[in-house]
């Protein structure tokens, strides 16, 4: 989906030019944004041990991509005027293509993750619960939900981070994430950045060790990447406006 109602202000004073739109041209590769992450590995043996097993998963996941975004829809104008809004929810209405985003995420994670595969997703609330659980499966993972704060039982806990209008609270559960758990935070998309970096914070306060963030989509003029603190992360399908 597009911005969050929240971030939509901001998004309406850009230029036309450098309001959101996603595009083939776009679709290229995905990007992370640490050079130091596995997936950044330019040495002789990284390139020549993974080349051989690399190729048809990146071929698979390349072609896959374009289906995806050929299942997005676009509404100009919305939710206020000057913003283009691009509607993940068409990727769940349709069996095949909602189990073509699921093995697309897959590929993308075992791409970017190296050894670090994730023992632990966390998901932000609400768009990362439609996708989080069933990634988790994939990856033989747990799944964590980080929800509003108010609406989960038990000792939580809290992150601030600041929305347009005033400053908002995440919770997660205190036993949700395990000491030293390699934990992967996932959520629709990256906006301002705020919200997932408060995700973050709440991995690493019960001593998660925090392996990246994973997005279908990105606004790359709101720089929502500045916020998650040099941690690995990675957008399915890329914006380029």
């Amino acid at each position: 989906m597009s911005a969050p109602a929240d971030a939509a202000q901001s998004l309406a004073q850009t230029s036309k030019d450098q309001t959101p739109a996603l595009t083939s041209a776009a679709l290229a590769s995905s990007t992370v944004s640490n050079a130091n992450s596995p997936a950044a590995l330019s040495s002789d043996d990284a390139s020549r041990g993974q080349s051989a097993a690399a190729a048809p998963g990146a071929s698979e996941l390349a072609s896959t991509k374009i289906k995806l975004l050929g299942a997005l829809k676009h509404f100009p104008d919305f939710p206020i005027p000057g913003i283009k809004f691009i509607d993940i929810l068409p990727l769940f209405q349709d069996p095949v293509i909602h189990a073509a985003l699921l093995r697309a995420l897959e590929l993308q994670v075992l791409e970017f993750g190296g050894q670090a595969k994730p023992d632990v997703i966390v998901g932000l609330d609400a768009r990362g619960f439609l996708f989080g659980p069933s990634l988790a499966l994939r990856l033989d993972a747990s799944f964590v939900p980080v929800r509003k704060k108010g609406k989960m039982p038990g000792p939580c806990v809290t992150a601030a981070y600041e929305k347009e209008y005033g400053t908002d609270f995440f919770q997660m559960q205190e036993d949700a994430v395990k000491p030293g758990q390699k934990v992967l935070v996932v959520d629709d998309i990256i906006a301002t950045g705020g919200s997932a970096a408060a995700a973050g914070t709440l991995v690493k306060q019960l001593g998660g060790e925090l392996i990246g963030y994973l997005f279908i989509l990105e606004i790359p003029v709101l720089n929502g990447r500045s916020k998650l603190g040099g941690v690995p992360t990675v957008t399915l399908l890329e914006t380029n406006e």
